[in-house]
């Protein structure tokens, strides 16, 4: 998965400009699916048949007489996106999504025509008597006037570094959430081939992290029976990790118990864990305090949708280099293919 994840990683898509990551998951994905779209919202909406029948979780036949599964992992990423810019060139910027000042100073930065940055303090900093802000940093390209600047207010910007494995520790500044569209592409590739019994539809979401919006469009027109939210999720196995939470980087996959924003179904997640014990994939239980994901959009959508989620433990989430690890990427892979494999009867 290496080579899939430089290519996932090295594509642009901050929220709302997603159309080069879209583009090349299209690629990746092309001779996997029975037929994709791309909707209103720039979600990418892949459907792979399922050769089953069978009644929905809620009781009633669904049109194609099986089951509608959901797959969601978001294609977008934080960033930065330029609101001034001075005479001397120095660029002045709002965050997209959660940007975490403290991991902003000294950070390089990339725009969508190449164009990179560095992110530096205004002379109101005093960072050795406290944290400094968003407002006290500009985005510093090289230049010496505004002449010299191409950027304007709108260009957006993303943290830039290359992926790199280093043992199982896969480093990138956009693991959230190019390893969940890493993991579902994974699981095409391997069903490739493969009958399946129920109707799989892979949707890369787009704008989850200014609050899931595509997931909340997406959901709407799949109508889906049962869903899946792939995402990262924090850990607890920091020097005095606070608050303290029982998910550790190459112990497996999460199973998502709870975050602020949603609570699990408990029938998805029995089907999750049976799936796990049945593909003997060592998995952990997640209870997030902070933060939530797809899932809270596609639980609400319509009548309501029994929603749970698969979490890749990282450390570092967003800020420049995030991690993962291998261990976990692979399990699951593997739950997903047991959990696919299964009958989904809640």
């Amino acid at each position: 998965m290496l080579e899939l994840m430089t290519r996932l990683t090295d594509a642009f898509g901050v929220s709302g400009f997603e159309d080069e990551i879209r583009s090349v998951i299209k690629d990746e994905i092309a001779d996997l699916v029975d037929d994709m779209r791309v909707d209103v919202l720039g979600n990418l909406v892949a459907r792979r048949q399922g050769t089953g029948g069978g009644k929905s979780p809620a009781g009633g036949a669904s049109p194609t007489g099986r089951k509608r599964l959901m797959l969601a992992a978001h294609m977008d990423q934080i960033g930065l996106m330029v609101t001034h810019v001075d005479q001397r060139g120095y660029l002045r910027f709002a965050p997209i999504g959660g940007v975490y000042p403290l991991a902003c100073w000294g950070a390089q930065v990339a725009f969508r025509d190449g164009t990179v940055g560095t992110i530096g303090l205004d002379g109101r900093a005093n960072p050795s008597k406290e944290p400094p802000t968003l407002k006290q940093m500009v985005v510093d390209v090289g230049a010496t006037c505004y002449e010299e600047t191409k950027q304007k207010p709108g260009d957006v910007a993303v943290f830039s570094r290359p992926f790199a494995a280093q043992g199982n520790a896969w480093f990138a500044p956009n693991l959230d959430d190019r390893i969940g569209c890493a993991v579902l592409i994974e699981l095409l590739r391997r069903l490739k081939g493969r009958e399946i019994a129920h109707d799989l539809y892979a949707v890369f979401t787009t704008q989850e992290e200014v609050g899931t919006r595509g997931a909340m469009t997406s959901a709407y027109a799949v109508q889906p029976d049962i869903a899946l939210a792939l995402d990262v999720t924090l850990t607890g196995d920091m020097p005095h990790a606070s608050p303290a939470m029982a998910v550790a980087l190459g112990s497996g996959p999460a199973i998502k118990v709870q975050d602020s924003g949603m609570i699990s179904h408990t029938g998805v997640n029995r089907l999750l864990i049976a799936a796990a014990d049945e593909a003997q994939v060592p998995y952990q239980l997640e209870v997030l305090t902070g933060g939530t994901t797809d899932a809270r959009a596609i639980q609400l959508s319509r009548e309501g949708v029994p929603v749970s989620v698969i979490s890749l433990p990282s450390r570092h989430v967003h800020t420049p280099s995030q991690i993962v690890d291998a261990r976990d990427v692979e399990g699951a892979v593997k739950l997903l293919e047991a959990f696919v494999g299964s009958s989904l009867e809640l």
